[in-house]
């Protein structure tokens, strides 16, 4: 019985002390949305190190726009990206869980100063 008692602490502790591998969204992740009649096609390269997330997004005439606050938290990723257009700045929080080879989430910003929302999938590819 103490034989047994000991063997189920000790896998106890082993599981408890190896942490669980957190997903990993380093890699090229791309997306598409319609608006007004047409198809935006979006491409996010991501890279992580420890819990900081660096990257760029692709937007209108394929321009690159760095990301910016990316962390990631277990399967959690957020990041924030800023763009301009005619003369005012948009800023846009992005919000995302990965899992496997998706990463869904919701991205925020203003429009003519109202709050919005929409929902994001991006498949690795």
């Amino acid at each position: 019985m103490i034989r047994h008692l000991r063997t189920l602490l000790a896998v106890a502790f082993v599981s408890v002390a190896i942490p669980a591998l957190a997903a990993d969204p380093t890699g090229t992740w791309k997306w598409s949305r319609e608006q007004n009649g047409q198809t935006i096609e979006t491409t996010l390269k991501l890279k992580q190190e420890g819990n900081k997330l660096t990257g760029t997004i692709s937007g209108r005439n394929n321009t690159e726009t760095p990301i910016e606050e990316g962390k990631v938290d277990g399967d959690e990723v957020t990041f924030t990206v800023t763009r301009e257009f005619n003369g005012n700045k948009i800023v846009q929080k992005y919000n995302g869980k990965l899992s496997g080879e998706t990463i869904k989430g919701k991205v925020e910003f203003e429009r003519n100063g109202e709050k919005m929302s929409r929902d994001w999938e991006a498949k690795k590819s």
